[in-house]
């Protein structure tokens, strides 16, 4: 199916109005990105570029410096969620689950939801089998959680043109790859529809300082122009937003403190909500009960 097939245009300002429980009017959901680098294969991202250019193997640097998120970057990040009561989305690698199972351990214990992004960090139109890498992703979080994941985030937001059937197929909810709304939509599949939550490439960390190479103090000043835009749109119908982060680049010693600055702003509040995905699910199913027949 082409995207136009999966979903309708729709202008936001034609739908019914949104509303949330407690006269909130937004809400704020915090993903972190946990991935395994695997270090035989080329990095799917790099800091440092070889001297003599290409894709040196191993590549002891660029590894490492995302390995160090991971061992260090995380737990700031987790300091500064626990320090506002957040719950997070913690999107996870399959096998990362239980390579890094102490950052597993940490968000099971807080109650985190953890989310399905891939069985590792690679694009999904390069993994050999599509259906195999979704449901081992899924196996692996159920194993140690005790729960199905009901979300989905592929790595680098990529998907082959069956992604979302296969998802529905293997048994997700949600997924958060189309990034083209601020309140969930609707996708087609050939099965049952699947519901797409609003995710972020613009308050994203890899995009503001892996692409675009900005100061550490835009992701703040991005996060909080973008809240300040979405929380006037919200007036008359609720609106989502989303605050994504990765530990080998917002959990960096520089970065952290812009994090936490939002965070402190963002939940002082008191009609803004921190959610996570699968809360955000079902409320929009609750608004919209007619969302998944199909027709």
């Amino acid at each position: 199916m082409l995207p136009t097939e999966r979903i309708a245009f729709s202008a936001i300002t034609e739908r019914p109005p949104l509303k949330l429980p407690g006269n909130a009017r937004m809400v704020v959901w915090v993903i972190v990105n946990i991935e395994e680098w695997d270090p035989k294969e080329t990095m799917p991202r790099t800091v440092l570029t070889p001297p003599a250019g290409g894709s040196p193997s191993p590549d002891i640097p660029n590894w490492a410096w995302h390995e160090y998120g991971n061992r260090v970057g995380f737990w700031r990040l987790l300091e500064a969620l626990d320090n506002h009561g957040i719950k997070a989305v913690l999107a996870i690698n399959g096998k990362a689950v239980s390579t890094y199972e102490p950052i597993s351990r940490a968000a099971l214990d807080r109650g985190w939801e953890f989310m399905g992004h891939g069985f590792g960090q690679k694009n999904m139109q390069k993994v050999p089998d599509e259906r195999e890498d979704i449901r081992k992703t899924a196996d692996a979080i159920k194993a140690f959680t005790g729960k199905a994941p009901r979300g989905w985030l592929g790595p680098g937001l990529t998907e082959t043109w069956e992604t979302p059937d296969l998802l529905v197929e293997v048994g997700f909810d949600y997924v958060c790859d189309w990034v083209l709304d601020d309140e969930p939509v609707v996708l087609k599949t050939r099965t049952k529809p699947i519901v797409n939550i609003p995710y972020t490439q613009e308050c994203n960390d890899v995009a503001m300082m892996l692409i675009q190479h900005h100061k550490a103090t835009e992701y703040h000043d991005r996060a909080m122009d973008q809240f300040e835009q979405i929380y006037h749109d919200s007036a008359d119908s609720a609106r989502v937003m989303a605050l994504v982060v990765h530990p080998y680049i917002m959990g960096a010693p520089h970065r952290a403190k812009h994090f936490r600055r939002i965070l402190e702003k963002i939940s002082h509040r008191p009609d803004v909500v921190f959610w996570t995905g699968e809360q955000v699910y079902d409320w929009y199913l609750s608004q919209r009960p007619d969302a998944l027949r199909g027709d």
